[in-house]
Order: C-alpha cells, then sequence, then structure tokens
C-alpha cells in the first residue's frame, strides 16, 4: 500500500496530486469497503454452467458428426473437436477460478471517502480511529476559509471497483415529499 499526502490550504484539497475546491465537497465519511464475496461465487458458478452448456453442445455436434459419416472416417474431425472442447472447458474454467479467487481472498478496507460533485475519492489507513478524525478535520476546513491540514494517508488502489460494495445506492422517486429511500 502506498502513502499519499492529505492537504488542506487556501480553500483546496489536495490528494496527492488532485486538487479539490472545498466548496464543491458534497460528503465525507468512513465505511469499511468489503468484496462481493458471494456474487463471485454466483458468478462463478454461472459461468462454470455455461461452460458445461457450451461443451455439451460442441460434443453434440461432434457426435452428430460422427453419426452421418458412416462410411467415411470422421476420427480426425472428432478427435479435433473433442480436444478443442476439451481445452475450451479447462481453460475457460482456470480463468473463472483465478476471477472467482480474486475477489474471495480480497481484504476488507476500512477507508475515508471524500465525495465531490463528480467521482469519490477513497483512502485507506490501518487506524480507524485516524481516518475518523480526519473526517472531522475536513468538515472543519469546509465551514473554516483559512484552515490548514497536511497527512500522509495510504492510498487504496482496487483494480476492479465492481468487486466491492461502496455502501448503499440511493433512488429517489418522485419529487416532492420524498420520506425514505429504496436501496438496491
Amino acid at each position: 500500500m502506498g502513502h499519499l499526502p492529505l492537504v488542506i490550504s487556501k480553500r483546496l484539497l489536495w490528494v496527492g496530486r488532485a486538487a479539490y475546491p472545498l466548496e464543491n465537497i458534497v460528503r465525507v465519511y468512513t465505511f469499511v469497503l468489503r468484496p462481493r464475496r458471494a456474487e463471485a461465487v454466483r458468478t462463478f458458478l454461472k459461468r462454470a454452467g455455461l461452460l458445461l452448456l457450451a461443451t455439451l453442445g460442441v460434443l453434440f455436434f461432434a457426435f452428430l458428426a460422427e453419426f452421418f459419416s458412416r462410411g467415411e472416417d470422421p476420427g480426425a474431425f472428432l478427435g479435433f473437436l473433442l480436444q478443442l472442447a476439451f481445452l475450451s472447458v479447462v481453460g475457460g474454467l482456470i480463468w473463472a477460478v483465478v476471477d472467482m479467487l480474486i475477489v474471495v481472498t480480497a481484504s476488507s478496507h476500512y477507508v475515508l471517502a471524500i465525495e465531490t460533485n463528480g467521482q469519490s475519492t477513497a483512502m485507506v489507513s490501518g487506524d480507524p480511529r485516524h481516518l475518523d478524525d480526519l473526517v472531522a478535520q475536513i468538515a472543519a476546513a469546509i465551514d473554516e476559509p483559512d484552515a490548514h491540514l497536511n497527512v500522509v494517508v495510504g492510498a487504496l488502489s482496487i483494480s476492479n471497483p465492481s468487486n466491492y460494495y461502496f455502501g448503499d445506492a440511493v433512488n429517489i422517486y418522485g419529487g416532492t415529499g420524498n420520506t425514505g429511500k429504496v436501496v438496491s
């Protein structure tokens, strides 16, 4: 895990080399970033099932080809199709298992998220209390025009963000009188 400077100076929040105006910060919070383990297993089972169906289709085609060419020598073609089916299944299963294991063995991270009008930036630290203190300091800096902060936090690098839960996805339906939320 790399280190990343977090600096507040002159109404700007610097996260590494990226600068965010403090007035554009919508929300600062901490949460536990958890991998989607159950979904990874479900995806693996779907992929394995599709590989099995595709293999059965190729085998069915190969045996039909052998059946309808009784007088000729279809052995070479049948052997080629069987080898192709076997190699495809083995390669597909290896890919599916590796893809699943990447998510299943991934660890959870306690992160500080800073949401702006656009993308959010996430940072991680080993100490949850440190991140909670940073939330309070950043929130105070938003209200105080000449606030200064200079800390170093751990940088979080995620290869595939769709493998993680980033909290609730809130969809608001209707324009007035919204009293609840639908969490998806």
